[in-house]
């Protein structure tokens, strides 16, 4: 057994407490509500400079007796107090809490260093102090950088091209010094283009897909940089959560103190993505149909090309992506039309 039905079988034999970091953000929402889906009990850390309640909100409302298995720590991780005091009596972690965007982190280097690096050590700290089994951590295809072979493949890291880049290169190398120093089990995921229902529109540094639907949606401009035939491994949420709960609940020591590719395995360029999108939002809008991208100049920090190898985490984890990006945009969109106004 592997994938999503692997994943429901370990839920369902004991209901352990579990650290989501993040936990009112785009993917540290969807990873809240399967674990309290699958009967487990949630401790949520998050800020808010990013995430929303209204994510937590919903997820507690939509799943029956969610509230009496879930916790609230409204903190930062870059108090390590706090984060040891959210570990208190948790056995798995899943930490997603970061400053994401390649923008953000060219225009504020800093903060996006304190955040993703100081903040990604104190969990580690507070994890080990407080006896959890395992920390499960976000990390990014931006470690790549300019390697210029495709697919991408763990063991081939070129020279990072942004500050956040190097952020999530740091949090791999601080794993593997606390596997080897103090023995604990670490697994990081190199997240390829997430994305899918809760990802937010909003904001100056918010991803393409949500932009683009909430431009369709509203009648705006739709911007594309450089020619549109830059191209990327878009994933859906939902493969993400199903890696994250295989790599937390694994059993298998070869399988732990890793990197792991999480994506699903095919390139799609701006120009197609944008057909697929105007296609799903016609539906609701038919206007949309005749809408025509407006291009701009290639983005600093951005590379031009990404496709992940993801045979690892078939192999070791037994990862097995449910949604391809048609799948994930029809799921997708039905959100945005309920949500966009």
């Amino acid at each position: 057994m592997s994938g999503s039905r692997a994943v429901e079988a370990v839920l369902a034999s004991s209901s352990r407490r579990w650290l989501v970091t993040g936990a009112a953000g785009f993917i540290g929402s969807h990873l809240a509500e399967a674990l309290l889906r699958g009967g487990q009990r949630v401790v949520a850390l998050d800020n808010f400079s990013t995430g929303h309640r209204s994510n937590l909100e919903g997820v507690l409302a939509a799943v029956p007796g969610a509230r009496e298995r879930f916790e609230l720590h409204e903190a930062d991780v870059r108090d390590l107090d706090q984060c040891r005091r959210a570990c208190e009596g948790v056995e798995l972690v899943l930490h997603q809490a970061a400053l994401g965007s390649v923008p953000r982190s060219v225009a504020d280097p800093r903060t996006s260093h304190d955040v993703n690096v100081t903040g990604h050590m104190n969990v580690l700290l507070a994890a080990r102090e407080k006896g959890a089994a395992r920390v499960v951590y976000a990390s990014s295809s931006s470690v790549y950088g300019d390697h210029p072979a495709l697919p991408k493949t763990e063991e081939n890291v070129g020279r990072q091209l942004s500050p956040y880049a190097v952020t999530k290169y740091a949090n791999e190398l601080y794993a593997h010094v606390f596997g080897r120093a103090y023995g604990m089990e670490l697994v990081g995921l190199r997240y390829f283009n997430v994305f899918g229902p809760r990802q937010d529109p909003d904001g100056p540094y918010a991803a393409v897909m949500p932009q683009w639907f909430a431009g369709l949606l509203q009648g705006r401009d739709v911007f594309i940089n450089g020619d549109g035939e830059t191209s990327r491994d878009f994933c859906h949420v939902a493969n993400v959560v199903q890696a994250n709960l295989l790599a937390a609940t694994t059993r298998s020591a070869d399988a732990v103190n890793r990197v792991y590719n999480v994506a699903f395995g095919q390139r799609t360029t701006l120009n197609e993505l944008f057909g697929l999108i105007r296609a799903q939002v016609a539906r609701v809008r038919p206007e949309a149909a005749s809408a025509r991208p407006v291009f701009r100049d290639f983005r600093p920090g951005d590379v031009r090309h990404s496709l992940a190898d993801i045979t690892r985490a078939r192999e070791l984890l037994g990862y097995e992506p449910t949604h391809d990006v048609a799948a994930g945009l029809n799921e997708t969109a039905a959100w945005y039309a309920a949500s966009v106004r």
